[in-house]
């Protein structure tokens, strides 16, 4: 017997949904940060052992909309209650679990779910098992599983919960495939982590990162990417005095970019100013956030 399905985790920004899939995958397919809102995409991840294929799917935090890029990023959540055969509802144990609860009861999911509940090293026993027991008694979950992601812990006991509920079938795709996304994706996705990480404030929110060119070479490959914002203040910043601050950038990312092709890279980094780009379909379009 063959067992495949689309696994889609759910929950607040920050609640650890990237780390999760990469903690899953045990690849770095979803980029990090300490801020809210880093996901802007769907991310999927493709899981093939013997016996079983699961497709997971990172999807943005759930927010209130301010901008078609938010809408943008909530429609990919709303396909992702859509076809997903489970749904992981992952929340952080300190926040406030009948908020929580709530948003999950709003979704309206169709699917079957297990509620994951991350970072459980930071509950005393005693609060995690009170917090643990609330949340059976939400009852619409098909188990409630503890775990913390960035350590690795709990993810064995959260697989056999999921493969319990995964349907009977033959895999979706190949058994080397790691994702439905292009390398280009990754790429431009890595240099935006580096933004968030090295920016405080609303900085890392006016970005996009757009990759020009992906040649490969023999010795290595070249690539070329524009960093979009939307003021020229914020061009400034980016920069950096005497560009500083974007050579940062730009070797963080080649060092990750590296380690992610295994080769070599020269990477070239722009910055471009494209005024309330998050509010233009045609921009949103361009950057592949539509």
């Amino acid at each position: 017997m063959h067992r495949a399905g689309f696994v889609n985790i759910f929950g607040k920004p920050n609640a650890g949904k990237s780390t999760l899939l990469n903690a899953l995958l045990g690849e770095k397919l979803a980029i990090v940060s300490p801020k809210v809102q880093t996901t802007r995409h769907r991310i999927t991840g493709i899981l093939t052992e013997p016996g079983y294929q699961v497709v997971f799917s990172d999807t943005p935090g759930i927010i209130d909309p301010k901008y078609k890029l938010h809408e943008k990023m909530m429609g990919a959540v709303k396909s992702a209650l859509e076809d997903a055969d489970v749904a992981l509802l992952i929340m952080d144990v300190r926040d406030n679990t009948e908020e929580c609860l709530a948003l999950f009861d709003s979704l309206k999911l169709k699917a079957q779910c297990v509620l994951v509940l991350n970072k459980m090293d930071n509950l005393e026993k005693a609060e995690l098992d009170a917090l643990v027991e609330r949340c059976k008694a939400w009852g619409k979950a098909k188990a409630v599983v503890t775990i913390s992601a960035l350590q690795k812990k709990g993810l064995d006991t959260l697989m056999q919960e999921i493969l319990k509920l995964l349907p009977d079938g033959e895999p979706f795709y190949p058994e080397d495939t790691l994702t439905d996304r292009s390398t280009r994706f990754f790429v431009a996705e890595l240099i935006r982590e580096k933004i968030f990480m090295l920016f405080e404030e609303e900085i890392p929110y006016h970005t996009a990162v757009v990759v020009t060119q992906f040649q490969e070479k023999h010795t290595l490959t070249k690539i070329s990417a524009e960093i979009i914002v939307t003021r020229e203040t914020q061009k400034g910043i980016i920069l950096g005095e005497k560009g500083k601050s974007i050579r940062e950038i730009g070797s963080r990312a080649r060092t990750d970019i590296e380690k992610f092709l295994d080769r070599k890279v020269f990477l070239e980094l722009h910055v471009k100013v494209r005024d309330k780009w998050r509010d233009n379909d045609n921009y949103l379009r361009e950057y592949g956030l539509i």
